[in-house]
């Protein structure tokens, strides 16, 4: 057994027998506890809750005066990997690790979960788990990928404006004035000239984006980047599609900037339908969602200090369409990366770069059926609010 778990057990016999740890072992049992990033639960001899500490409450979506009243199997089915471990735990082994668990069940679904568990000799029966959600390091790894991709998309765009604008402008303006002045049967090819020279300064525009401006950031109300972002969608490429709305009145602002905000928000909201409107589903609805919610923390990339911003803010579109091609799922983010035929795979990238300036995360799960992009946004803080 790991020392961590072996100080998390002392700490959690504490707390439940209500028992002091000596403070030269373990000060502030209570408070170390409800501090730790990882979900600690403690389950009785029947399989009832008798402790779960607050990231436990929230990786289960129950607060503890809810989950006091359940068992594990009000959670999760009775096939569920978790009762096995369990079992072993009980039948004589002191502690036990399994890696990239599924939890489905009627409160609870969860992939890629990380479960360390532990007897607790002092309480015969009782047994210690802690749970780790793996997806969380991995979107933390595909944010850290996507911030490299939009750099050498930054130092692209550079190069593409200083090396191709200009000589750009002068072939369109010398296609413009030989169209004047040539036959009207080559016309058609100075007016080639002028719409692919066109064509490319567009291109070049749409990967100038990705440079290292500074955005000006302010207080946000996301409810009505939200209503702004549907209502372009129903009167344009969404027509036909069914929204929803599930909203939290209470959510704090959002530290960011407005058009940015919505520029990411359009393109989910635009892939959803496009999703949608490919799949052919017979009742295809986008919803959208906004909770608050605990625990997640990232470096804050705007600044040169080790600050951590808080990412409390959560953003969720989600569509019941085909889902996400399996193999394109780990490179969404990536530059030139789509599942569209004539997509250019700069759109997703934008957005992770975007939702990276504000100091946030951006994570998707998708299925057939199901589809979910999660932005993890900072609020105002009272320093921004002054």
């Amino acid at each position: 057994m790991s020392g961590v778990t072996k100080a998390v057990r002392r700490t959690v016999l504490s707390v439940v027998r209500r028992s002091p740890v000596p403070t030269t072992q373990l000060p502030e049992a209570v408070s170390i506890l409800a501090a730790m990033p990882v979900a600690v639960v403690v389950l009785s001899e029947e399989n009832r809750f008798t402790y779960a500490n607050p990231a436990a409450e929230q990786f289960l979506g129950l607060s503890f005066p809810q989950l006091a009243q359940l068992s594990l199997d009000d959670v999760l089915p009775e096939d569920s990997p978790l009762f096995l471990m369990v079992g072993q735990l009980r039948t004589g082994a002191t502690s036990i690790a399994d890696h990239d668990l599924s939890f489905d069940g009627p409160r609870l679904s969860k992939k890629g979960i990380s479960v360390q568990g532990t007897t607790l000799s002092e309480d015969p029966g009782s047994v210690l788990l802690i749970l780790q959600d793996g997806n969380t390091v991995r979107s933390l790894d595909r944010q850290i990928a996507a911030r490299n991709a939009a750099r050498s998309i930054t130092g692209m765009a550079a190069i593409l404006a200083h090396e191709i604008k200009n000589p750009l402008s002068g072939i369109r303006g010398a296609a413009q004035l030989l169209e004047s002045s040539v036959a009207e049967t080559d016309q058609e090819l100075t007016v080639l000239i002028r719409e692919e020279a066109d064509r490319i300064r567009a291109l070049v525009d749409r990967m100038e984006v990705f440079g290292e401006k500074p955005v000006a950031m302010e207080a946000v109300n996301i409810h009505r980047v939200l209503e702004h972002v549907r209502r372009v969608a129903r009167s344009g490429f969404g027509d036909g599609l069914r929204f929803s709305e599930s909203y939290d009145p209470s959510l704090p602002s959002v530290w960011g900037n407005r058009d940015q905000l919505v520029q990411v928000l359009l393109n989910l909201v635009k892939n959803a339908a496009d999703a949608l409107i490919a799949g052919g589903a017979l009742e295809s609805e986008i919803t959208l969602i906004t909770r608050y919610q605990h625990g997640l923390r990232l470096a804050n990339p705007t600044s040169d200090s080790d600050n951590r911003v808080e990412l409390p803010l959560l953003v969720v579109v989600r569509d019941n369409g085909p889902g996400i091609p399996e193999d394109i799922r780990p490179h969404l983010f990536e530059p030139f990366v789509s599942s569209k035929p004539s997509g250019q795979g700069l759109g997703l990238a934008l957005v992770a770069k975007i939702i990276a300036d504000h100091g946030g995360l951006i994570e998707v799960e998708s299925r057939p059926g199901r589809t979910e992009f999660r932005l993890h946004l900072p609020m105002l803080a009272e320093e921004d609010a002054q």
